[in-house]
């Protein structure tokens, strides 16, 4: 059995393609989800990956799946914070609850899960946390100050990770994709999936997978001295 990788949101989509590349490198994989149960027993009997049920926005929840997964399959050593949602809205049409909803999920949410593993971590002189952005955490977007608040929130907790956990053998990293092609982004109408794409420099979305690829690299013992960086996947249509 290989080291133990929690991924949450990792039933779907992005989420889904890293439980699978990490599983395929080796990683004994738990993938957590939110509401779905048919979706995540489908992915469960597909790939044999352990689905567990929890809201990242909880902070006890958290600390209880976690328990529960280091339990069944051992010590997290490698976290991956992918959940997250949207709420998209103009800032002048946005509600309390709209931002309150993402920002508990997408910003909190990376604090409830990665705070109970990181004593383990510290512990054992050994850890990788990889926390999934976006492009829209580095360049803000239209409708999205709740979104893109969050996202660019996420960096900042790399970059602190980064420096506390180094001395124990932890990196904290960040991936920032574009657009990726998932269920969500296809479902949008073909006339503004035409429009995105048109910004794109590579001229097509990305796949999940190529960012699975970057998430199992940054996890390996070969990325050890990648620390507190931010890997932008998207086709260049934004540098920093």
């Amino acid at each position: 059995m290989g080291r133990v990788a929690l991924v949450t949101g990792g039933s779907r989509g992005i989420g889904a393609a890293i439980s699978k590349a990490l599983k395929a490198a080796g990683y004994t994989v738990a993938a957590t989800y939110a509401g779905n149960d048919e979706k995540a027993k489908a992915f469960t009997d597909e790939t044999g990956i352990k689905t567990y049920k929890w809201n990242v926005a909880d902070y006890d929840s958290s600390k209880a799946g976690i328990a529960q997964v280091e339990v069944d399959l051992g010590p997290i050593e490698i976290v991956v914070a992918n959940a997250g949602i949207t709420r998209d809205a103009p800032f002048h049409k946005m509600t309390p609850e709209q931002w309150k909803e993402v920002v508990d999920t997408n910003l909190t949410g990376v604090f409830n899960t990665v705070h109970p593993i990181w004593p383990g971590m510290r512990e054992r002189k050994f850890g990788r946390v990889i926390v999934i952005s976006s492009i829209n955490g580095q360049k803000g977007q239209f409708a999205q100050v709740n979104y893109a608040a969050t996202k660019a929130g996420d960096l900042g907790i790399v970059k602190s990770l980064a420096q506390e956990g180094a001395r124990a053998g932890i990196t904290a990293n960040a991936v920032c994709p574009g657009y990726i092609a998932t269920e969500m982004v296809m479902a949008v109408p073909e006339k503004v999936r035409e429009s995105i794409i048109g910004q794109i420099p590579a001229g097509r979305l990305g796949e999940p997978e190529e960012i699975a690829r970057i998430v199992a690299f940054l996890a390996s013992d070969d990325a050890g001295f990648i620390n507190g960086s931010t890997v932008s996947a998207n086709g260049g249509q934004f540098f920093v």
